[in-house]
């Protein structure tokens, strides 16, 4: 029996990753009058005389929805909300095991970008932070955009900035084998979805010089009509050589391909036409832009995969867990990019004298990582001022 066949097996049998357990017992008229009427009458009032009380009378400091219209589900695409639901559930399991935080699934059943928007709003004052999970490219941009600027709790969306975190901490790991600097690398990332542009300005953001982003269609390159709004701004400061072509030209010279796409659009030949010691991230699921083996095969240094069942694995199970950890404990009001290059480092640092080319990320069951990214971003966001306690 394969992962794909236990694992809907299984699921018939939990009936759902997750459930509501209460904190307080009401086995008593004394504990019931408490936690409920009328005892429930005081809390009320406090909160109504300030709403900031509601971080410290409830569990909203602890919650966070895990939010999706269902139209990028994993590599299933536009499936609808209800059949997103388990990953959704999945994603609040991981929350709670690795970072202690109470999230739940929210799925809902609209595309519309306004409505979206406007629903999360409604729904903010009973949660900590936000987490934007499986919404298509470009409107997903848009949504966290809207949200970021009108809450004042912290929104993510995990696709981009998971994602981008944890691909940065496994080049910064990869850099250290190869001897190259992130300043001097020639980048080749091949997906201008959500990913591949959150990837592309975080590594431009942390001193990399020289991206070249490809989608279906070839290089993007500034000028060009065919492009959405998002892909126009990533072109603006992506390819300032302005090559033209396909990926093969991108990778080519490349120190780094960064593969958030589709299954086998990578040959042996461009990995060899890339520079020496080159670093190679295929992370397109179930099934890789090139496999591991070949990209080895073909010489490169240091190779990490989105799968499990490979070394180095490029995982956003990294980031999200403790992230929000260390947010939630400082009721932190935006998650920034000192926070999350914080969270980076704390992922890299993690691996310590245990670094090899196959051993380059902790792995994400590993406590200890988690623990480290919520000590960094707390720190992080106490240090840029958007911590609130």
């Amino acid at each position: 029996m394969n992962y794909r066949e236990k694992s809907l097996k299984l699921h018939g049998q939990w009936k759902g990753k997750i459930e509501v357990v209460s904190r307080v017992e009401v086995d008593s008229r004394e504990k019931l009058s408490l936690a409920y009427t009328p005892g429930v009458a005081e809390p009320c009032l406090a909160i109504h005389k300030d709403v900031n009380q509601s971080f410290e009378l409830t569990r909203r400091w602890n919650t966070v929805p895990v939010i999706t219209d269902g139209t990028a589900v994993l590599g299933l695409g536009d499936i609808g909300p209800e059949a997103g639901m388990p990953v959704m559930e999945g994603k609040c399991a991981l929350f709670k095991a690795f970072g202690g935080v109470d999230a739940m699934p929210l799925c809902l059943r609209t595309k519309d970008t306004e409505e979206i928007i406007r629903t999360i709003k409604l729904l903010a004052g009973s949660f900590g932070g936000i987490n934007l999970e499986d919404i298509s490219a470009p409107r997903c941009f848009e949504i966290e955009r809207r949200l970021k600027e009108e809450l004042d709790i912290p929104v993510f969306h995990d696709d981009q900035h998971g994602t981008a975190v944890v691909t940065a901490a496994a080049l910064f790991n990869a850099l250290k084998l190869v001897g190259k600097r992130a300043e001097d690398l020639k980048i080749a990332v091949n997906g201008a979805g959500a990913a591949g542009i959150a990837i592309a300005k975080f590594l431009l953001n942390l001193g990399c010089r020289d991206v070249i982003m490809c989608d279906s269609k070839g290089v993007i390159c500034e000028g060009d009509s065919r492009l959405n709004a998002e892909k126009q701004g990533i072109a603006k400061i992506t390819n300032r050589a302005h090559l033209t072509g396909g990926l093969a030209e991108a990778m080519k010279g490349a120190d780094v391909f960064v593969g958030v796409s589709v299954a086998n659009c990578v040959s042996k030949e461009m990995v060899r036409s890339m520079a020496d010691r080159a670093i190679v991230f295929t992370c397109a699921n179930p099934v890789p832009e090139i496999s591991r083996e070949d990209a080895l095969e073909a010489g490169a240094a240091v190779v990490g995969t989105g799968s499990s069942e490979k070394p180095n694995q490029i995982n956003n199970v990294l980031v999200f867990p403790g992230l929000f950890r260390g947010a939630l404990d400082v009721r932190a009001s935006d998650i920034n990019f000192e926070m999350m290059r914080a969270a980076s480092e704390a992922i890299a640092s993690c691996v310590g004298d245990k670094l090899s080319p196959d051993y380059i990320l902790p792995y994400a069951y590993e406590q200890h990582a988690h623990d480290a990214v919520a000590k960094a971003v707390a720190e992080a966001a106490r240090k840029t001022g958007v911590a609130r306690i």
